[in-house]
């Protein structure tokens, strides 16, 4: 009865060790998925640099930046950094590298912006915090803030 118990026992543990390699192998499957946060456009330039970057590393990652708040001021048209170089050059190329720029409509709606006042490259998303929720949850992108 003991030998039948320990027997048991260590059928559980293999398997449980049969499962968490499994679960293991399937990380690094894929692309990288990541989700950029901005809420300030003052931090535009280290955002877009940091995207950069990380294409330079891996130019099959999926990236999705997502704006709301003060964030999507850089985003819209003409809008320039601190020294007065337009933000949209940058977005453009990154744009065509498969970067997604989103914007939060509750954001155009409290600060009753609209549309037509963003660069073509700018999609919209219900709300920014739910996007970000979503794709990290629902869709396995990881989160950052730079």
């Amino acid at each position: 009865m003991a030998n039948l118990c320990r027997r048991g026992i260590l059928i559980l543990v293999a398997l449980a060790a049969i499962s968490l390699s499994g679960c293991a192998s399937m990380r690094g499957v894929g692309p990288d998925k990541a989700v950029y946060h901005i809420n300030d456009s003052a931090e535009a330039t280290a955002l877009m640099r940091n995207v950069g970057n990380h294409l330079s590393v891996d130019p099959t990652a999926k990236i999705v930046v997502v704006s709301h708040s003060k964030g999507v001021d850089f985003l819209m048209d003409g809008a320039k950094d601190k020294n007065g170089n337009p933000y949209n050059i940058k977005v453009e190329e990154l744009v065509a590298k498969g970067v997604t720029f989103d914007v939060c409509e509750i954001t155009l709606k409290s600060r009753k912006l609209k549309k037509d006042q963003f660069i073509p490259e700018a999609k919209f998303v219900p709300s920014g915090v739910g996007e970000l929720a979503k794709l990290q949850y629902r869709e396995g992108y990881v989160y950052i803030k730079p």
